[in-house]
């Protein structure tokens, strides 16, 4: 058997190292932390809440909230547009029925009619009795 190395730099080339530079962003928190607000659209779009944003980025969850209002309603909202889009896609290209049933009555306002096993019927024991006199006598 023979050993396989790990690959390592190229002859000539250097390894990773970090660099210096700028990062546009807004200055949060105590620190000055810099934040990118199309970072934080991003992380709307995903779905973050405020807290993992400001769990990631080592600032309050209010800071988050108060510096980036307009990016996080814009990256939700884009959420809430994807995932329309894909519920259609999926109700009328798909012919997903499930999805379909969803859609209509979520956007359609359509609902099922008919008894649901969840209501009472209703009962009325005084015709109860004078049916099962009627069928004793015939």
């Amino acid at each position: 058997m023979t050993e396989r190395k790990k690959p390592g730099p190229v002859k000539g080339e250097k390894t990773n190292t970090l660099v210096e530079g700028t990062v546009m962003g807004i200055k949060c928190g105590w620190d000055n932390q810099v934040i990118p607000p199309d970072q934080i659209y991003e992380l709307a779009v995903l779905g973050l809440t405020n807290k993992e944003m400001s769990n990631f980025y080592g600032v309050s969850d209010a800071t988050i909230a108060r510096n980036f209002a307009a990016e996080l309603q814009k990256g939700r909202e884009m959420t809430k547009i994807k995932l329309r889009r894909a519920m259609m896609k999926n109700a009328t290209v798909n012919m997903n029925a499930a999805v379909q049933i969803f859609l209509a009555k979520s956007v359609l306002g359509m609902s099922e009619t008919g008894s649901s096993e969840n209501t009472v019927l209703p009962w009325n024991e005084n015709n109860t009795e004078e049916n099962n006199e009627e069928e004793t006598s015939t």
